[in-house]
């Protein structure tokens, strides 16, 4: 199994419950977890947020039965990020690139 992760960064007061960060995560949930999730050798996504120094960082965290099925996923940019509309409205940096690892431990 093979994990991808991906990370966004927005203002903190974005983070807040029932601010824009409510929306953003909806937005997540619309974009990247729904097309993730829609995935037949997707095993999981999560998304993991972290608020610190004035700013939240929302990190998309998806396991993959192989890097031949991200491989697919992706159309063969591994380490390539896609960037959907409204990112621009959300977030201060944007990562392009994700992160692979291979799971070595899991349940």
């Amino acid at each position: 199994m093979v994990a991808r992760v991906w990370v966004g960064i927005t203002r903190e007061a974005l983070a807040r419950r029932g601010g824009q960060a409510c929306e953003y995560l909806a937005y997540l949930n619309r974009t990247r977890v729904k097309e993730q999730r829609a995935r037949e050798d997707n095993r999981g996504v999560y998304v993991l947020q972290r608020v610190c120094g004035g700013r939240a960082e929302f990190v998309l965290l998806s396991l993959w039965e192989s890097m031949e099925a991200i491989r697919k996923f992706s159309r063969g940019e591994l380490e390539k990020e896609a960037s959907y509309p409204a990112d621009k409205d959300f977030l201060l940096e944007f990562d392009s690139k994700v992160t692979l690892y291979e799971v070595l431990v899991q349940p």
